[in-house]
């Protein structure tokens, strides 16, 4: 039917247009991304939540080469929360298999190597299993030499939890005598935290409407800008996320100044 080829022309016709918008503008160094929706999509969609969930593992991929095609250099990726770990045991398991498989299929990805992408898991390891950690070192340790594009993975991580891992590590190191309490200062804190060396992300994204960072990157969002979308992850297209790198550029930074 005609009209069912209506939106696939306006995509067509609409894309280019908003690629000459964007192409030269200037770009995030570091993008942080929420991906919410999956289980909202799911329902929509009449797909069990599961479904949903691995909906949105698939369109990581996707994310992933819009940004190396602009020479987007970091992303940080929420993946699983410290307190997703509420959720049904079911559905933890669930989510965790999925994070797993998705560890092992980057280390048969030629595009990583090709790309020269490095990997690294920021979060509470020690409430993840055997299985997971292991994986967590191997990709880790193959990728550890990349130099070109870099993924952080937040699994088991709370922005809250990451200040209070950063604060316990100073104070032991204040108790050993090997720092002084009058050389605190946002810089040294900032090297306690899982992004110690990681630039703070000039963009934080959030996917299917929701306005709040919800416990991610609290220190390190200062000040980031935030764009909110009301499109499920899932359903997150290539149109969406130009036109939030659109808004980025329109918008002035001033850091407070």
């Amino acid at each position: 039917m005609p009209t069912l080829k209506v939106p696939s022309l306006l995509y067509r016709l609409y894309e280019p247009y908003l690629w000459s918008q964007i192409k030269s503008g200037a770009k995030p160094h570091h993008i942080g991304l929420i991906v919410d929706g999956n289980r909202r999509f799911a329902q929509v969609q009449g797909m069990a939540s599961n479904e949903g969930h691995n909906a949105g593992s698939e369109k990581l991929e996707d994310f992933l080469r819009w940004c190396w095609r602009l020479e987007i250099k970091i992303i940080t990726l929420y993946a699983f929360s410290i307190e997703n770990h509420n959720r049904s045991d079911e559905e933890v398991d669930y989510l965790m298999d999925l994070i797993l498989s998705k560890l092992r299929e980057f280390q048969r990805d030629p595009v990583i190597r090709e790309e020269k992408v490095r990997i690294r898991v920021i979060g509470r390891r020690e409430d993840l299993s055997k299985e997971m950690n292991e994986e967590i070192d191997n990709i880790e340790e193959m990728t550890s030499t990349h130099d070109r594009f870099l993924l952080n993975i937040a699994i088991s991580y709370g922005g809250r939890a990451e200040i209070v891992d950063a604060v316990r590590k100073l104070a032991s190191r204040v108790v050993e005598g090997k720092l002084k309490v009058d050389e605190i200062d946002e810089h040294v804190f900032g090297q306690y935290l899982y992004t110690e060396g990681i630039p703070d992300p000039d963009l934080i994204i959030r996917t299917s409407g929701e306005e709040r960072l919800s416990g991610f990157l609290i220190w390190q969002s200062a000040y980031s800008e935030l764009y909110f979308t009301e499109v499920y992850w899932p359903a997150f297209r290539k149109i969406d996320f130009w036109r939030a790198i659109r808004v980025y550029q329109q918008r002035e930074r001033r850091f407070g100044k």
